[in-house]
């Protein structure tokens, strides 16, 4: 009975989401002609006014601005303190790659100040090959699988990962911090970090999540057959957003793909279109830091823009993409972003990164030093389209 009253919740949260969701975006603004007319933060002018045009004054005097900002506004503080930690491997599904991998279900378990928490990764490693091997990283949303399979393979193509010489893994957002408003803080914030709870600026879902990948990472890099300088972090939307603050957080990702990770990921907040910070803020209150609340319909205050996001991650590799059918996360707001963010890559970095003026014009992926980008058609997912095109800008970037 309990469990059949638990499901009937699930479906029910899952309809009033759905709900939600139509209502916004029928709300939503989706013509160019009422895009407002936006002036954006200068990521080359610091808070006192001061030019930012070499390495130096970027990296000791603008990025620790900027990304002050972001950690107090947006996203949270993301912890990176802890007490111990240790690596289990376990045996509890059946191998879905046999013929191609090696499985290795691994509990990592996190202790703090007497307390713990363990969160559970998947990792395939080609079984044939010689390693070490680069790693590719996913982190999950989407929901488990009643059959207890380990891979939906559209989403996470395992087996094209394989065959291409990558060892690949992802661990399951839920195992760090649950999805929902109710329960978010029951993983690691209520176990390991409750002093940050009711903080303004404290850690919501997001920065739970991209503490997972780092605790991943930290497997990975005492791994022998993972080659952890040569690491790739991927997220889909709400995961998106989360592994591009991850990487800002955490230098050791060589590269970061955000797929159609709109409102609060890589598209333009200023830009109010499709998703607002309103829309965001009111359905998933427990994505991002209470400040951010501030700037429902207001988005004219912030004192960043998506823009900025990329110069946290700078000079490492970053990838986005978008979706013809995916207004909602403004994939023009994604692709100014981008081609924004790359004045870091080029003026302070010394890249040569050359993006089209217009992105209406824009008809192949964008494959740049260090940047990329492209648009599909269809509709919000993460498909192996997306994957094949990231796929070749990752081997142009994996040196």
């Amino acid at each position: 009975m309990l469990m059949k009253n638990l499901i009937k919740y699930f479906i029910l949260l899952f309809f009033i989401q759905i709900s939600m969701t139509v209502k916004a975006q029928n709300q939503a603004n989706y013509d160019e002609s009422n895009v407002p007319a936006i002036i954006l933060p200068d990521p080359f002018v610091s808070e006192k006014g001061m030019l930012i045009d070499n390495l130096a004054d970027w990296e000791y005097i603008r990025r620790p601005e900027i990304f002050q900002l972001f950690e107090t506004e947006v996203y949270g503080k993301l912890p990176k303190d802890f007490d111990t930690i240790a690596f289990a491997k376990v045996s509890e599904k059946e191998n879905p790659y046999s013929d191609l991998a090696e499985l290795e279900e691994v509990n990592i378990t996190v202790s703090r100040n007497g307390k713990s928490h363990t969160m559970r990764i998947n990792l395939f490693l080609p079984k044939y090959q010689k390693g070490p091997f680069p790693v590719i990283l996913l982190i999950n949303y989407r929901p488990t699988y009643p059959d207890g399979k380990l891979v939906e393979e559209d989403f996470w193509p395992v087996s094209e990962l394989l065959k291409r010489g990558f060892a690949t893994a992802s661990f399951h957002a839920e195992t760090v911090a649950p999805d929902t408003n109710e329960d978010y803080k029951n993983g690691i914030i209520s176990t390991l970090y409750p002093e940050q709870i009711g903080m303004p600026n404290g850690i919501k879902a997001y920065g739970a999540w991209g503490w997972g990948a780092m605790r991943a990472m930290d497997y990975f890099e005492q791994h022998p057959q993972i080659d952890s300088k040569k690491s790739i972090l991927v997220g889909h939307s709400r995961t998106g957003k989360a592994a591009l603050w991850t990487s800002a957080n955490d230098p050791r990702w060589a590269i970061t793909y955000a797929n159609e990770s709109g409102c609060g990921g890589a598209a333009i907040s200023r830009r109010k279109f499709g998703e607002t910070l309103e829309a965001i803020n009111n359905r998933f209150p427990y994505w991002f830091a209470d400040n951010f609340k501030k700037y429902n319909g207001k988005e004219e205050l912030l004192p960043i823009d998506q823009h900025m996001l990329p110069g946290l991650i700078a000079p490492r590799a970053i990838y986005y993409s978008s979706a013809k059918g995916d207004q909602w996360a403004d994939p023009k707001g994604e692709f100014l972003a981008i081609k924004l963010g790359s004045r870091i890559y080029t003026e302070i970095y010394e890249k040569k990164i050359e993006f089209p003026s217009e992105f209406e014009t824009l008809k192949s992926p964008i494959h740049q030093e260090a940047v990329g980008y492209h648009i599909r058609e269809g509709k919000h997912n993460l498909t192996w389209e997306d994957w094949s095109h990231f796929l070749d800008f990752a081997r142009k970037n994996l040196k």
